[in-house]
Formats: structure tokens, sequence, C-alpha cells
């Protein structure tokens, strides 16, 4: 992507310029951010989808001041009338089961991979929405059919309802109010407190990012590191043969103490070990993603293109996909880099591959990761 090209998507600013005026700093609305959008499915698909075990999927319904709320997946049969008013049945990752959402996801990728999440889709009856709340994270919201009123603010108090299913919030002060039509978009930084009210029937296409807690990712990083600590401290046994008589057996030796600090540095000697456990952090799928893997492939690989499913990336030393990670430099290391920014290669890229990337390419296609033509 040319992050200095003007996009209509962004309202005639290039990415470079959107990223330094607005991204974590203030909204943004686009009238006909993509001119003549429509859905990407139509009603009874995307109900079809919410009924998929491997769909994770959630249902809020209204009632005046009463809120509820459930998980999926819904047989068609246990969602609401569609002439009930005030009921919105959301679909996360869209773009992990839908190649036209993943498509559309794909426009984003001037944001780095690691921040880059989903697409869920927001179906809403009349005056459906999800209360007024905020975000821990970046959001575009494209709206895909009907119209949607938005009511935006700067929130202080961040206090929530009691009582309530939902993060709500309870002092809601909008300061801005927009009505978005289809192919309109409005971009929202954290915390900017927002309310969606549907009206009439509507979908809106909500883009989302990642932004892991620091406690969060420190538990993530410390159990992958924990995998390869026996190996990397050592198998040395304390020992402590100066250890005297004690009146006070309860007390912590200061020598376990110390062999107990000695053995933690130990297990972080390696200094690429906190970037490869981060990197198969990040690309690990989520938990109910599956791969169909069609076995061996035959011929020449002449084209190479990643699953809508399979998470890339890189760093300095390494390649990461699928929450595994490899060493990598070189001619090599660039082939895969550019597989990670592109998501495919093709005949040109492949030709001056090594035997051993080639063989790394065809094992991830067997695995169904990676196909031998356009991405699926």
């Amino acid at each position: 992507m040319d992050i200095t090209q003007v996009l209509p998507l962004l309202g005639g600013l290039s990415p470079r310029q959107f990223m330094k005026r607005h991204w974590q700093k203030r909204p943004l609305l686009v009238r006909a951010a993509l001119p003549g959008f429509r859905p990407l499915l139509a009603r009874s698909e995307l109900f079809a989808l919410a009924a998929r075990d491997e769909v994770e999927s959630r249902l809020v319904m209204q009632q005046g001041s009463d809120w509820q709320f459930r998980r999926g997946p819904f047989a068609r049969r246990a969602l609401p009338p569609l002439s009930r008013p005030g009921w919105t049945l959301l679909v996360q990752g869209a773009d992990l089961h839908h190649a036209p959402a993943h498509e559309l996801l794909s426009q984003f990728r001037f944001v780095p991979h690691a921040r880059l999440d989903d697409l869920m889709i927001s179906w809403a009856s009349d005056g459906g929405g999800v209360g007024p709340h905020f975000d821990s994270y970046d959001v575009f919201l494209l709206q895909a059919h009907g119209r949607r009123r938005w009511r935006i603010g700067r929130q202080k108090d961040l206090a929530l309802r009691d009582g309530v299913p939902l993060k709500i919030l309870a002092n809601f002060e909008p300061e801005e109010e927009y009505v978005l039509e289809p192919g309109d978009m409005l971009y929202l930084p954290p915390l900017y407190a927002h309310d969606g009210i549907a009206e009439g029937e509507c979908q809106t296409y909500s883009i989302g990012f990642r932004s892991p807690a620091r406690g969060e990712l420190a538990r993530e990083l410390l159990l992958r590191l924990a995998d390869d600590a026996g190996d990397s401290a050592g198998a040395a046994v304390y020992a402590d043969p100066s250890q005297e008589a004690t009146a006070a057996p309860g007390a912590v030796p200061a020598q376990l103490q110390r062999f107990a600090a000695d053995a933690v540095r130990a297990a972080l000697k390696d200094p690429l070990a906190l970037g490869r456990a981060l990197g198969e952090y990040l690309t690990e799928p989520k938990a109910s993603v599956w791969f169909d893997a069609p076995g061996r492939v035959r011929g020449p690989l002449r084209e190479a293109a990643l699953d809508r499913r399979t998470g890339m990336m890189y760093d300095a030393q390494h390649v990461f996909i699928n929450g595994e990670s490899y060493r990598a430099s070189g001619r090599d290391a660039r082939l895969m880099r550019l597989l990670a920014d592109r998501r495919s290669l093709g005949r040109d890229d492949l030709a001056g591959a090594s035997p051993q990337a080639l063989a790394l390419l065809r094992y991830w296609c067997e695995a169904g990761w990676v196909h031998s033509g356009r991405a699926r």
C-alpha cells in the first residue's frame, strides 16, 4: 500500500496524514468513504453465520431501561421477530469466515497487522443499539445498510450503570451527533464515548483494533517463556553445603532467593526470547479458528497467498505464522517479509526462492495456512 496516496476511504487524507492527525487523537467523519457500498452479506446470510458454532455472536435486546444480553450460536428461531424494535445481533470476526469481509478489512492495512483485529457486523432492528459506551481500542464504524444515528463525546465520567449485563455509561454526555448512511464512516479513538441507534433496519461494520492490556501481555509472554525455561535455565540443582542450623526455620534462606533469581535471569538470557514469544502470541489463531489441510501439494509453487485466517508477522530475526516462529535472514527473510506485508507472492517473487523457502511454503500449504493460488 502506498501510504502517501490520498484515499476517499480516509476523506481525502493519505494513510500517513490520517495516522499523524487522527489516529488515537480525534474523530474523523467521512461521507461516502466507500461510495455505493452495499452489505457484503444479506440479512439471511448473516443470521446463518450467527448460527454456526465456530462463529462468535451476541444478541442485545432493549425494552425501556431493561437490557438483555445472550451469547450465540443462535438458530433463526432463537432470534426475535424482525418487526420487534430495539434488538441487535453482533457477529464478531466476520473476516475469518467470509472472503469479501476479509478483503474489506485489508483496506485498513496501513495500520500494523499486530494492531488490526477484526471486522464485526452489527445488524439492528429499528431503535436497536448497545447503549452509550466506550472502547479501549480504535474503531472505524462503516455504515453498510440503512441509517444509524451516532452521538459521540469526549467522556470524562467513565462510571458504568449498575445492574445491566452490558458496559453502559451511567452519565453519557454527547457533544456531536451524526446520521450515517451507506458508505459513510466514522473513526473514533480509544475511550471516545459513542451511542449508535438504528433508524429502521440497518447494518454497521466495525473495524476494530487489538489493544492488549499490559497485565494480559505480561501473563501471555511469561507463559510462553516458561515453556522453554527448563532448557534455558539449565538443570542445576539447588545445594547448600554451608547452611547452618537455624532457629528461624520459617525464613526463606537468602541463598535460595539468589538461586531463584539466577534461574529466572538464565531463562531470559536469550536476547531473542522475548521478541520470539511476542511474535508467537500476536499470530496465534483464535480458539475458534481451524484450517482445512488439503494434504500433499503436487507440482511446483507458482503463486502463494495466505489463508484469510492466517496471521503472519516478522521482526528483525524471525518470521511468525499462526503462533510458530522461524529464524530468518538474507534473501529468504526478505521473501517471507514480503509475504507477511502483501499476504501473497507471485511468480516473479517465487522465482528466486531457495529450495528451503519453497519447502517451507509447501509445508504451510499442506497445513492449509497458505494456498498455492489465490487466497480463500
